[in-house]
């Protein structure tokens, strides 16, 4: 979905273009209204007065759209609008995404394809791995299986997600604080990128991210929480009883994993098109799909989706 150049390519030599969407298809459509959005706006995203309507989509704030379209300074930001014209290009769109996560949208995005506004796309979704015996080894798994059901909150931020050191100790007051049973799956901060996580630094591979936690977290909530460095496997984690529910940045791998396995979600939203996701999960009629889904997917085990579905911005 990011090489969008490849369309005119294509094209050129009389392929079929079809564009593999790995995110949200209101996160699509955001992405086909930048070039609108760049004609007919003059101020940054971020400020803009009224709420982006897309249709069948819940109103997107400016500050929701993804970070390059926020600042028409950004050098992506003219890519981004490139990007919206390229896709026009294609014969249809392949996206990860399924009836009951984004009927409406998929129902608008369909009229518009009829009229020839946008290409066709085609749900395929949801992607997601299977539960692997070999990763329910972890010894996160073999904490879990000594917790009440529905009683852990599971928080991560995905491969790439990176708080800030502020953050990082706020995060750690509140689930101490709250003395909710929680496995966290902690990465090194960093307060310059947020998706710091994907890269690291030759000084992090010697260190432990846990020492970055305030001095005696890990010491003293260890009889109701549980600090993992660096990686979990996150699908036997959302698909285990005692787990009931996720602090997640929202990207969208996470959102459908969790989905799947009807855990409700509290969003923490990062970088990227997480904010889009965000809104979407926290919306009114997406609170209602998760929990039909939660019937359907959940394997009749127990899945007590008792809260709303909220979401969280900065600390």
């Amino acid at each position: 979905m990011l090489c969008p150049e490849a369309l005119a390519v294509a094209k050129e030599l009389g392929l079929r273009r079809y564009v593999f969407s790995t995110s949200s298809l209101t996160s699509l459509v955001s992405l086909l209204y930048t070039p609108e959005l760049a004609r007919t706006t003059t101020c940054e995203c971020r400020y803009l007065p009224e709420p982006v309507v897309l249709p069948g989509c819940v109103p997107l704030h400016g500050a929701d759209l993804v970070d390059p379209v926020q600042n028409r300074s950004d050098p992506v930001y003219p890519l981004m609008i490139d990007l919206g014209l390229y896709y026009l290009l294609a014969d249809g769109f392949i996206v990860n995404t399924f009836d009951a996560m984004e009927r409406e949208t998929l129902v608008a995005f369909k009229e518009l394809s009829d009229k020839g506004v946008y290409p066709p796309v085609y749900a395929v979704g949801p992607f997601i791995r299977s539960v692997s015996d070999e990763a329910g080894k972890h010894s996160c798994l073999r904490w879990l299986d000594g917790q009440p059901d529905g009683s852990v909150l599971y928080v991560s931020f995905g491969s790439g997600g990176t708080l800030s050191t502020e953050q990082t100790a706020e995060l750690a007051a509140g689930l101490e604080a709250s003395e909710q049973k929680f496995l966290w799956v902690v990465h090194f901060p960093s307060d310059k990128d947020r998706s710091a996580g994907y890269f690291g630094t030759s000084a992090d591979r010697g260190n432990d991210p846990l020492s970055y936690l305030p001095e005696g977290f890990v010491e003293r909530t260890s009889g109701t929480g549980l600090a993992v460095p660096l990686w979990a496997p996150q699908v036997e984690i959302l698909n285990h009883p005692a787990v009931g529910g996720f602090l997640s940045h929202c990207g969208w791998n996470s959102t459908l994993e969790s989905a799947a396995a009807g855990v409700p979600m509290v969003a923490w939203p990062l970088f990227a098109e997480q904010r889009v996701n965000a809104v979407l999960v926290s919306s009114e009629r997406v609170g209602l799909a998760l929990l039909g889904l939660s019937t359907y997917y959940a394997r009749r085990r127990r899945v007590r989706l008792r809260c709303r579905i909220r979401v969280v911005y900065g600390t």
